[in-house]
Formats: structure tokens, sequence, C-alpha cells
């Protein structure tokens, strides 16, 4: 594997879900979840194009577990697009834990796209919602500003940034993923079974150091 040189004109940074409901104290929390932070800000300054992602539900999405009689919080249901895990309360349009960390610099961002706002479907990737064909918009977007390759970090690597790199491949862009500046919520191994998926699908998985230009 080659080092990867950033290319200003056809690359882009793809910053997933560094919101405090996924940090230490929050609602939904990543272990270490702000430790992507750091890193992240690094690789802002090398990257001429920032995109962001913001998790945005209403406060009866059906992805949470308050919103199903009887159930709690990591259990599994079947909906309308297929098997769906509820979760805690987070992220609710218009509150604190909907906004990005504070320590993210986010001044650099050229966009940023909120997801899972639509109550009857919840949304992982940045570029479609669960059903896999509701599209956000993003592709649209890259491809219009002719960006190529889509280099993602974030939260978390075994939902929102796997969705989101697994969904970029699928739309043809190129995909690698800054394994440094992720961190996975890891249920029964997920974090494992999804970098298989990723590598599958010809994600290429990378260090920051590793990152050239």
């Amino acid at each position: 594997m080659t080092t990867p040189t950033i290319n200003h004109d056809t690359d882009t940074l793809v910053v997933i879900d560094v919101q405090n409901d996924f940090c230490p104290g929050g609602a939904l929390e990543v272990p270490n979840g702000d430790e992507v932070v750091a890193p992240i800000n690094g690789l802002m300054e090398r990257f001429r194009h920032v995109l962001l992602t913001q998790d945005w539900h209403p406060i009866d999405h059906i992805s949470f577990a308050s919103m199903h009689e009887g159930r709690n919080p990591f259990e599994v249901i079947q909906v309308d697009y297929g098997p769906q895990v509820l979760w805690p309360n987070h992220c609710v349009q218009g509150t604190s834990g909907a906004e990005f960390h504070a320590g993210l610099n986010v001044d650099s961002a050229e966009l940023v796209i909120r997801k899972g706002y639509r109550q009857t479907i919840d949304s992982y990737s940045a570029l479609f919602e669960n059903d896999r064909s509701t599209s956000t918009g993003l592709a649209g977007y890259l491809r219009d500003r002719g960006f190529e390759r889509l280099f993602m970090a974030g939260l978390a690597t075994d939902y929102c940034v796997a969705y989101s790199a697994l969904d970029g491949r699928r739309e043809g862009f190129e995909i690698i993923v800054i394994d440094d500046a992720c961190r996975g919520i890891d249920l029964e191994g997920s974090v494992e079974a999804a970098w298989q998926q990723m590598t599958d699908a010809g994600v290429e998985r990378i260090d920051s150091r590793e990152l050239a230009g």
C-alpha cells in the first residue's frame, strides 16, 4: 500500500458526528469518543475541503427505545426497512447533546449535513438513510464539487463511519478511513465486523501519520 497524498482539488475530509451525546458523559457515549477531537483538528488543518455530519433527531424518533413500550436501549426490532437498534434518546434537535464537541474546530467546514431528522427512519450513513435508498443529497453535492476521494473520521466506527464508508464505495467514491481519528461503540464485536465489511468493499484503512501532503 502506498502512502496516500492529499489532493487539494479532489479530496475532502468528512468528519462524522463528533457531537456531545457521543462523547464521554453524553446520552449515547462512545468509549473514549472525545479522543478523536485532537487528531481530527490536526487533519482539518491539512485539508482544503472539510465537511461535517450531524445527527439531528426529533424527540419522537423511531430509533429511540423510549418510543417503544416495554423495549430497552440496544434491543433490536424489525421496522419497514429492516432491523433497527433501539438507542437511548440522543442528538435531539436543538439540545446541547446534538451540538458539536466544544473542542472541535468547525470553522473550516464548507458544509454541515444533518441526518436522522425524518421521524420514521434512522440514518447512520452520511449519504443515505437506513433504507439505503433515501438520499441525503451528499453524493450529488460531492460530484458537483468534483470530489473523488473521501477521507472519513469520527464517531462511531462501527455505525455511522462504516455505513458512510460503505455507501461512499457504493456510489463510486474512493474511501479512506483514518483509524486513529475514529472510535467505536463495539456491540458484540461490531467494530471488527465493520472493518471486515469495509475492507471487503475496498475501503482503505490508514493512520493519520501515514498521510502525506
